[in-house]
C-alpha cells in the first residue's frame, strides 16, 4: 500500500478505536443507567444515525467541493466539541443532543477517508477499500474490549476516553492528510459516455446494491441494540458482550487471508461475495433463535463475522467503479448513508418488535429482509450488465 494510504488507514483505527468504547454500549447505558424503554433507546440512536446520514451527504458534497483535508478536519472538530459536552453532561436530554451531534461530526469523516482511500490508490482496487474496513474493525476489536472494562468502573470515563482519542485523530488528521492528493480515481468501467442518461444509470445500479446493503444493516445494528439488552436479560455480563465486539474485530484483521483466498477462488465478483455474505449472515440469526449462552452468542457473532467480511468491503468498491470523474465523494457519502440509515432504522425498529413481540419475531424478521438483500444483489448483476461495468 502506499505510505498516503497507511495514514488513513491509521487515522481511521485511532477514529474507530475512540467510537468503540461508546457504541456498542449505548443501548444498555439509556436502558439501565438512564432507565428508558427499548424504544425509546432506539429513538435516539435514530437522532444519533439521522444526523450521520446528513453527515455522510454533507462529508461526500464537501469531499468533491473542497477535498478530503478539510473535509475531515471539520468532521473532527464538531465531533471532539460534542463528545467533551458529553464528558460532563450525560443526563437524558443533553445525552439526546450531543449523541445527535457527535452523529454529524463523524459522519462527515467517514465517506471522505473512503474517498481519499480510492483516490490515493486507485490501482488497488477493492484492496485499498478493504484496508480502511480493516482498519475500523480492529479499532472496534480494542475500543469495545476497554470500553467494556472501562464502563464497570463508570461511563463517565467513557466518553472522557471516546474525546481523548478524537484529540489524537485531530492531530494525526492534522499534520498528516494535509498533503494527501485527492486525484479523481481512474474509473475501472466501460461505459457509453455519450449514451443519454447513463449517470442516471450508475446511480440507478448504486441504488439497488445499497437498498440490500441498508436491509443488512438494520439487521447488524440490532448487535448492539436490542441483542445488547437480550444478552444483559439472560445474565451475560457487560464484559463478556464487549467481548464479543473484540472477537469480531480481531476476526476480521487476522481472517484477511483466509478471506482473500475465498474471494480468489469462489466469490470473484463483488455480487457474489455479497450474496455468500448475506446467506451467512442469515446461518448467523438462525442460531440466535435458541441462543441462550455467552457460547451461542460467541458462535453467532463468528459466523456473523464472516459474512460481513465479505459484504461491507464489496459496496464502497462498487460506489467508486460507478462514481463519474469529480462525484466519488458523493458516491460514498451515499453508500454511507445508505449504512448509516440501516442503523438508524435498526435500533427503533427491533426495539419496538421485541417491546410488543418477542426477540423471535425480530429474528424471523430480519432473516426475511436478508433475503431481500440477496434478491437486490441479483438485480444489481443485471442492471450491472447492461452498464458493461469491468470488474476485476
Amino acid at each position: 500500500m502506499p505510505r498516503t494510504l497507511w495514514l488513513l488507514v491509521i487515522g481511521m483505527f485511532i477514529n474507530v478505536t475512540g467510537a468503540s468504547f461508546l457504541w456498542p454500549l449505548n443501548t444498555i447505558y439509556i436502558h439501565q443507567h438512564l432507565g428508558k424503554s427499548l424504544t425509546a433507546a432506539g429513538f435516539v440512536l435514530m437522532l444519533n444515525s439521522g444526523a450521520n446520514v446528513i453527515g455522510n451527504l454533507c462529508g461526500g458534497f464537501l469531499f468533491d467541493k473542497i477535498g478530503g483535508f478539510k473535509s475531515v478536519i471539520l468532521g473532527i472538530v464538531i465531533t471532539f466539541a460534542s463528545l467533551s459536552g458529553l464528558v460532563f453532561f450525560h443526563d437524558w436530554f443533553a445525552y439526546i443532543v450531543l449523541l445527535a451531534i457527535a452523529g454529524f461530526g463523524s459522519g462527515v469523516v467517514f465517506p471522505a477517508c473512503y474517498a481519499m482511500a480510492g483516490s490515493v490508490w486507485p490501482e488497488g482496487g477493492r484492496k485499498a477499500f478493504n484496508a480502511v474496513y480493516v482498519a475500523q474493525n480492529a479499532g472496534v476489536a480494542v475500543g469495545s474490549a476497554l470500553g467494556g472494562i472501562v464502563a464497570s468502573f463508570s461511563f463517565a470515563y467513557v466518553f472522557f476516553a471516546n474525546a481523548m482519542l478524537y484529540a489524537v485523530f485531530f492531530a494525526i488528521a492534522f499534520f498528516g492528510f494535509r498533503h494527501i492528493r485527492t486525484e479523481p480515481a481512474v474509473q475501472s468501467t466501460v461505459l457509453d459516455h455519450a449514451a443519454a442518461g447513463s449517470g442516471k444509470s450508475r446511480f440507478s445500479a448504486l441504488m439497488l446494491v445499497c437498498t440490500g446493503y441498508l436491509l443488512g444493516w438494520v439487521a447488524y445494528s440490532q448487535w448492539s441494540s436490542t441483542i445488547a439488552s437480550h444478552t444483559q436479560e439472560l445474565g451475560i455480563s457487560l464484559g463478556k458482550y464487549s467481548l464479543l465486539w473484540t472477537v469480531n474485530g480481531a476476526l476480521i484483521v487476522l481472517g484477511q487471508p483466509v478471506i482473500g483466498l475465498f474471494v480468489k477462488r469462489f466469490a470473484k465478483s463483488l455480487k457474489k461475495q455479497i450474496v455468500i455474505g448475506f446467506v451467512i449472515f442469515i446461518f448467523a440469526y438462525g442460531i440466535l433463535f435458541a441462543a441462550e449462552s455467552f457460547q451461542a452468542f460467541l458462535g453467532a457473532m463468528i459466523v456473523l463475522t464472516l459474512g460481513e467480511m465479505l459484504v461491507w468491503p464489496a459496496v464502497p468498491t462498487i460506489a467508486n467503479r460507478l462514481a463519474p470523474r469529480g462525484k466519488e465523494g458523493f458516491y460514498q457519502g451515499f453508500v454511507n448513508s445508505m449504512a448509516t440509515g440501516g442503523r438508524m432504522i435498526g435500533p427503533l425498529f427491533g426495539g419496538m418488535l421485541v417491546d410488543a413481540f418477542s426477540m423471535q419475531v425480530l429474528l424471523a424478521v430480519l432473516i426475511v429482509l436478508l433475503l431481500v438483500s440477496i434478491g437486490t444483489a441479483f438485480l444489481y448483476e443485471r442492471k450491472e450488465k447492461q452498464l458493461s461495468v469491468h470488474q476485476d
